[in-house]
């Protein structure tokens, strides 16, 4: 926990949003468990956009770059019942329309906690797949006195007629290893098979960090996978379980049939886990036990340059001193499309990166790393706020969401929402200039200048980054070349002698 000083300045400021020095600017998109609005929000705490929905919010709201949002849904008829129940999707549009949904929700199956989008719009969600005890004895779990509920993740593909079909699907249940039973097909030594979950590890009807269905009670979650993200460089997915806590990695590249199996895909390993860590006695490795007990929010900090990119950070609920929260990111051992296991466990030893949150808390909560290096945190049932590099606290905001997401101004989903420059990062007279243009944009590195006589004039031509730093400068040429640059937003600045200056944005992409 940080010093008594800074808490006395946070909660004073508490009251209403507050912006501090170096604050990076964007919008939190976040909704409230249980009610029917879903808002976009400023820096200032104002509301640039909301959307009224016709059914109660579930944990998770994403942005799409065409403006609309994806959330996870309260479905009225829900015959499970657990921690974080939805059982449906939508996707709606800024003026409030369902473009589509898709109801998960039977007697023996319900999504529930999170959703993912795939750069294709596909979406996949979290959701539990009941087990008879018969299953459960059949795969070699020891005395199961009910059904269980074991994870399984599902891959939706709008269909255009305001629905979706199933392209793609994961179950825990075909990863199962055992020692207890060996008349069953999946018994083995476990310590060998740490690509694979032991069907003995956990209490049947609970584990660690909550009973029967976890935290909030109800049926039987077997594992409570509560996070799930995607990588679509490596086309993988992470997730959380709360209950084992440990964070896991699979490969999505398999199909269907891979995926239930142990070979086929990118890993070739199938739908066994590529990597997981957090508690390596779970699957008898060496060290220690790093995610104490809840584990949330699993995610890729962005590669595009930004201060530990390629890491996954999660929030580590009671991994810090006396239990607090804290938000850890660790460097994957990445070994082509698998990861090294090296001295009978998944490295690293410990976490490579770590924020001591102000606050803590036992639930959902979520996280993610700015292109500037600043981290976005958002404390469930506490507090918004975000950190600089150093640790430094530079915004927050009275609200707590279950889950929140910090949106960059470039993002092209805000674009599509608020305009083309919803910061005010442009200049004004840009609008005076508006003949002036810099082509390819996006490009991949060099950009032409159009719409004025370049040659015969006096013109500085300043280029940033989104921090305001210097990239390069030229005078009278009608070409920039970023070729050595970084992926980002940059903002070039022409400046006429000192009469009239004009500023555009530019975009780098390879």
């Amino acid at each position: 926990m940080k010093n008594f000083t800074l808490l006395s300045l946070f909660f004073a400021l508490a009251a209403h949003g507050s912006t501090f020095a170096q604050s990076f600017d964007g919008y939190v998109l976040y909704n409230l468990q249980n009610q029917n609005t879903s808002y976009l929000i400023d820096k200032d705490g104002n509301i640039a956009h909301s959307w009224s929905c016709n059914v109660a919010c579930n944990y998770t709201v994403l942005l799409k770059p065409n403006g609309n949002i994806v959330r996870g849904g309260k479905y009225a008829s829900n015959q499970l019942n657990g921690a974080a129940v939805g059982g449906m999707v939508q996707e709606i549009d800024p003026a409030g329309t369902i473009v589509w949904e898709y109801i998960y929700s039977s007697s023996d199956h319900c999504s529930h906690h999170d959703i993912t989008l795939l750069d294709n719009g596909n979406v996949i969600l979290t959701a539990w797949e009941v087990k008879t005890s018969a299953e459960c004895i059949q795969a070699g779990v020891d005395n199961p006195a009910n059904e269980q509920w074991p994870t399984h993740f599902i891959e939706l593909q709008p269909d255009g007629n305001g629905s979706a079909t199933i392209v793609w699907e994961w179950h825990m249940f075909d990863h199962l290893i055992q020692d207890h039973d060996a008349t069953k097909d999946n018994y083995g030594v476990v310590a060998d098979h740490p690509e694979l979950m032991d069907a003995n590890l956990l209490s049947v009807g609970g584990g660690p960090g909550g009973g029967p269905g976890g935290p909030g009670g109800g049926g039987y979650d077997w594992f409570h996978v509560n996070g799930v993200d995607y990588n679509a460089d490596l086309d993988q997915l992470v997730f959380s379980s709360r209950f084992t806590s440990e964070i896991y990695i699979i490969d999505h590249s398999t199909t269907a049939a891979e995926a239930a199996s142990h070979s086929g895909g990118n890993s070739g390993m199938g739908g066994d886990f590529i990597y997981r860590w957090g508690n390596p006695s779970n699957y008898g490795g060496a060290g220690s036990q790093t995610i104490a007990e809840a584990v949330h929010d699993p995610r890729w900090i962005e590669d595009d340059g930004r201060p530990n990119g390629g890491m996954i950070q999660f929030f580590n609920n009671s991994g810090g001193v006396g239990g607090s929260s804290v938000i850890d990111a660790i460097q994957a051992p990445e070994n082509g499309f698998t990861y090294t296991f090296a001295g009978n466990s998944f490295g690293p030893s410990n976490y490579d990166w770590r924020h001591e949150c102000i606050v803590s808390s036992s639930g959902q909560s979520a996280q993610n790393r700015m292109s500037n290096g600043n981290t976005f945190v958002n404390v469930s049932g506490e507090y918004m706020y975000e950190v600089d590099a150093n640790d430094n606290l530079v915004w927050q905001y009275a609200a707590g969401p279950t889950k929140a997401f910090r949106y960059e101004c470039d993002d092209p989903g805000v674009i599509a929402l608020l305009g083309e420059d919803p910061c005010g990062l442009l200049s004004l007279s840009e609008q005076k200039m508006s003949e002036i243009s810099l082509y390819p944009n996006p490009s991949e590195g060099i950009f032409q200048i159009d719409g004025v006589n370049m040659i015969d004039q006096e013109v500085q031509i300043t280029v940033r980054d989104l921090y305001g730093s210097i990239v390069t400068q030229i005078s009278n040429g009608n070409q920039i070349d970023l070729t050595n640059n970084s992926n980002g937003v940059y903002f070039v600045t022409l400046d006429f002698n000192g009469i009239q200056t004009v500023t555009k944005k530019i975009i780098l992409v390879r």
